[in-house]
């Protein structure tokens, strides 16, 4: 059964890890990778990932990715999200704090965010506006 707007915009701000797809191009199929990703609800998705990343270049030349979403406890649910990129900024410490605290435990953040900023090289992060849903939660049939 589809999710109403609500729910579909409530579970998208849990923190899934996503399945993010963009168009790779003539002749070869959607790159398709798992990210961590910030959501609330009613606003834009976004994504931070290397400035010089294969991600980065197709989702720059496509203008527009999708992300799914999905669990499998209690009930199988999921939803998938497609739109334009409104803005690609660059990444900043603040955001990286942000997303990490999304994902990991607390006492991890820190040292991550350390290792990321000697390691992973210049970041961006990418808006995208929610165009396009599809959800469901199969519990409910």
């Amino acid at each position: 059964m589809p999710l109403s707007r609500e729910e579909r915009e409530q579970f998208l701000a849990e923190p899934h890890i996503a399945a993010l797809a963009v168009d790779a191009g003539e002749g070869r199929a959607p790159l398709t990778v798992p990210v961590w990703y910030q959501y609330e609800s009613g606003g834009d998705v976004w994504v931070m990932t290397g400035l010089d990343s294969r991600k980065n270049q197709l989702i720059q030349a496509a203008g527009r990715f999708t992300l799914m979403v999905d669990r499998l406890e209690p009930s199988i649910r999921y939803v998938s999200v497609e739109g334009p990129v409104v803005k690609t900024t660059p990444a900043t410490v603040e955001q990286l704090q942000e997303v990490s605290a999304r994902y990991l435990p607390a006492d991890k953040v820190e040292g991550y965010v350390d290792f990321a900023l000697k390691n992973h090289g210049e970041s961006v992060v990418i808006h995208m506006r929610p165009e396009r849903w599809v959800s469901s939660d199969l519990g409910q049939v």
